[in-house]
């Protein structure tokens, strides 16, 4: 069977990434107090007193609720309400209510453990998210990821960071590089970084780029294509050329993979034509 690498693991595929489905969808409901390890007592409850802390405005709750789907996202693993609770800085009391509101939209789940993870309702609000762009894209990248046996995504920039917003594994490669929805990473490093910077001005990069980064964000916008290789995940190879869209943030079409016999060259050739295509379906 073939095999993937997640940020360093090996597994195949073939169809576009998405949002897994949790492993079990247990409520956060009940009445009684959280154990010293996290997981509601025997009760099964979840405080929903008001937070009378100093600051707990809407838009403070609002904020914290969205950081706690970005811990979960971060830590590829389900937490305990404690993690949760210390990664937030916050006290478990507040983390369970601000937990509680989330698993009401379907936003998070408990496992059989009783450990929180994001919920399957993330992965069809996420189908929204440039609906026009993934419709047209997925055709290209799925034509791209088979013909080149490399895993193909679309990264945007997201303030300072390349967050990848689609991607498509190939159906028969031997091993291939799971390149997950809603991954991230700083924007000053690998491949679709240099290509998405190549589109700004100098004065709207980021603070900390280093003159090196910068010379090759040069170098891609002369030659047209950006390549990386141990920059953003140890031994894997990344080639990237720009996806410039109408009134969208600075965005690349890029490939990962750990090895191949093709010519970087060739690679960001085939690129560059789903790129053109792409935005010709756009009108970009």
């Amino acid at each position: 069977m073939p095999e993937e690498v997640d940020a360093g693991t090996l597994s195949g595929a073939g169809a576009p990434s998405s949002a897994g489905a949790p492993s079990s969808a247990g409520a956060l409901t009940g009445a009684g107090a959280p154990s010293s390890a996290g997981a509601p007592s025997s009760a099964g409850a979840l405080s929903l007193s008001k937070d009378n802390s100093p600051g707990a405005s809407g838009s403070q709750t609002l904020s914290r609720g969205i950081r706690i789907l970005e811990i979960l996202s971060d830590a590829r693993e389900p937490l305990t309400i404690d993690e949760i609770a210390r990664r937030l800085g916050v006290h478990r009391s507040v983390a369970y209510r601000l937990l509680r509101t989330l698993e009401d939209h379907g936003l998070v789940v408990r496992d059989d453990a009783g450990r929180v993870e994001l919920g399957a309702r993330l992965a069809s609000l996420a189908a929204g998210v440039a609906h026009d762009l993934q419709a047209e894209a997925l055709p290209e990248l799925t034509a791209v990821a088979n013909d080149l046996a490399m895993t193909c995504f679309i990264a945007m920039l997201d303030r300072d960071e390349a967050l990848t917003l689609i991607s498509v594994e190939p159906r028969h490669a031997i091993a291939s590089v799971a390149q997950r929805p809603g991954s991230r990473h700083p924007v000053a490093a690998g491949a679709p970084g240099k290509v998405i910077l190549a589109q700004l001005p100098v004065t709207e990069w980021p603070a900390g780029v280093t003159a090196g980064f910068a010379a090759e964000v040069q170098d891609a916008a002369l030659r047209g294509f950006a390549q990386s290789h141990d920059e953003v995940i140890p031994s894997l190879r990344a080639v990237a050329v720009a996806l410039p869209l109408r009134g969208r943030p600075p965005a690349a079409i890029a490939v990962v993979y750990l090895a191949s016999d093709l010519a970087v060259e060739e690679i960001a050739r085939r690129l560059a034509a789903a790129s053109d295509s792409i935005r010709g379906a756009l009108g970009s």
